[in-house]
């Protein structure tokens, strides 16, 4: 990743929905440039799609939590499993592998907290591999949506100073 590809890819963040013209001028290089470069973001696995952020409460989503689930046995295959079972249900937003006592940490979302419970209890702690989990109820969320590269200095990295 060069300047110009970072460029492209904050321009994108601040607006995906805009047009290749507008976004080569944004970043002052030629339309057919600038889409040979998107192209190649896309390819290379830097830019992973386009997304709409849609408030969850217009979804009827009016309470989040997250979950952290122990599971045992550890293995790939519960793992893996347990993955994509979590995706596929309606209520979940996310899903992260984690490392600690925990491992997984689940991004749920549900009408009310009487759903929230009952997801718990009828979809979550009905599976096997499930030994533990407890929720913590989101009351307020921020999110960032322009990421930046971070850089490589040895302040960062603890050397020197």
């Amino acid at each position: 990743m060069d300047e110009l590809d970072s460029a492209i890819i904050r321009q994108l963040q601040l607006n995906a929905r805009q047009t290749n013209r507008e976004l080569a001028r944004l970043v002052g290089i030629a339309p057919s440039t600038c889409l040979e470069r998107v192209r190649s973001l896309v390819e290379r696995g830097v830019i992973r799609g386009y997304h709409a952020e849609i408030a969850p409460a217009a979804l009827n989503r009016r309470v989040e939590a997250f979950v952290s689930a122990r599971l045992r046995p550890l293995s790939r295959p519960v793992i893996d499993g347990f993955k994509k079972a979590l995706i596929d249900l309606p209520e979940v937003s996310a899903v992260f592998v984690v490392a600690g006592d925990d491992d997984f940490l689940i991004h749920v979302s549900a009408r009310d907290l009487d759903h929230l419970h009952d997801f718990l209890i009828d979809r979550l702690s009905q599976r096997r591999e499930v030994v533990s989990f407890r929720s913590q109820i989101i009351y307020e969320s921020s999110q960032k949506h322009v990421l930046e590269g971070l850089p490589e200095s040895a302040r960062l990295r603890g050397e020197g100073s």
